[in-house]
């Protein structure tokens, strides 16, 4: 990602010398990329205890509070929309977690609450005209790839043991893989329509990507990252001649290529399961039935029992909105659909760019993804996408801002 333009003082436009200030902010944004791989258990090249595994996961996200504090020595912080409706969901959370008392969904509820708070700390570097925080954002999912084929190369049958890509140097599986892929593949495609990667970084970028993705064999990702690239596409569409371009090119490859192989294009997409296994989603419509129609007090109802680990019986949810009515009640469904809501608008109300375009591309992404994966209610991926999002829509930080926390 070396294309993108040049960090610039917001004020006088011209280059920031502070480096140490923005490796810090590469750091903590690495330390919160860190906290979000799950570690599952799965196959691995070098085994490491699960114990060990989840305490390195875990305390990043209290290295990343900590160095937070220490680039942004005042808390001096910008408020916005999401921040605020997401702090509200982790206190409501918290209160459910503590009223049931069980230990696991207290701790995550905490741990949403300093993920939170180091996103605020990290808030007076929002609306960068260099796009910094999207920059460490697609060099952490380029990172996670490149572990993730080094694991492919050299130990392929383990790898593709479950016939998807997963990682085997470090256990991510291969949803949260297709996730990472899908989304640097979209905004490395959405930079080079603002012109802000050259074409040799972008088709290197977005063609180890797609190979990834296609690896995992993750549908939800494919499909929610094609809808978000067109719906960006289409907000460059009446400004930019490139995406005008690229748009009937596209067309032209679904006429000539697309529709002679609609079988095998099928066949990738089915998977080997049988019309009733596909229909149901994997078995997926079976839990959600059963998880709506359990009996609830009207408090559960409402805010829900309290974290957990996104679960039914055993079983995982793998959708956004039921895990949140779950965990966090009617109340959380409605906070966060109010967040989502105003970055919807905030993205329609700021002018014609990238910015714009980059942060459509993220809000619908995860938007479509929220159907079939878990994750807005929670220390997330998402979050940390909606975070860029919000960042891109932001105007440019206050001068006097930038100078007091970047002060050493």
């Amino acid at each position: 990602m070396t294309d993108l333009v040049a960090p610039l003082d917001e004020a006088t436009g011209t280059v920031v010398t502070d480096r140490a200030v923005r490796r810090r902010v590469g750091w903590i944004w690495a330390l919160l990329f860190f906290n979000v791989l799950a570690y599952e258990k799965l196959p691995m090249l070098v085994p490491i205890p699960s114990i060990l595994g989840k305490a390195l996961t875990q305390g990043s996200l209290w290295a990343a509070f900590l160095l937070a504090l220490t680039v942004n020595r005042r808390g001096l912080f910008r408020s916005n929309a999401f921040l605020v409706l997401g702090t509200l969901l982790a206190a409501t959370s918290l209160i459910m977690s503590v009223r049931t008392l069980h230990v696991g969904s207290i701790y995550r509820a905490v741990r949403l609450i300093g993920f939170l708070a180091t996103l605020w700390l990290l808030t007076p570097w929002w609306g960068r005209r260099d796009l910094m925080l999207t920059r460490f954002h697609v060099r952490c999912m380029v990172g996670v790839m490149i572990s993730a084929m080094a694991g492919y190369l050299v130990a392929h049958h383990k790898a593709m043991a479950s016939g998807r890509l997963f990682g085997v140097i470090w256990p991510i599986p291969a949803p949260q893989l297709a996730h990472y892929s899908a989304v640097a593949v979209g905004l490395g495609i959405v930079l080079w329509f603002s012109g802000l990667l050259r074409r040799r970084q972008a088709l290197a970028l977005v063609g180890f990507g797609l190979v990834v993705l296609l690896l995992t064999h993750t549908r939800t990702a494919l499909v929610a990252m094609s809808i978000a690239v067109l719906v960006a596409a289409l907000s460059l569409f009446v400004s930019n001649r490139r995406v005008r371009r690229a748009l009937a090119g596209f067309a032209l490859i679904v006429v000539l290529v697309a529709i002679p192989f609609a079988p095998a294009i099928s066949h990738w997409f089915v998977r080997g399961e049988n019309t009733t296994t596909f229909s149901d989603l994997t078995g997926r419509t079976l839990v959600w039935h059963e998880l709506i129609n359990l009996p609830r007090t009207n408090t559960q109802v409402l805010l829900g029992s309290g974290l957990s680990n996104k679960s039914f019986q055993g079983l995982p949810i793998d959708d956004s909105w039921l895990a949140i009515y779950q965990d966090q009640g009617l109340v959380g469904d409605a906070i966060v659909a109010l967040f989502m809501l105003a970055l919807l608008l905030k993205a329609f109300i700021v002018p014609r760019g990238p910015a714009k375009s980059l942060a459509l591309f993220l809000i619908v992404y995860c938007l479509v993804a929220s159907y079939t994966e878990v994750g807005l209610g929670d220390a997330s991926t998402y979050i940390l996408d909606l975070s860029i999002a919000g960042s891109l829509l932001m105007s440019p930080a206050w001068t006097r801002i930038t100078e007091t926390v970047s002060t050493l």
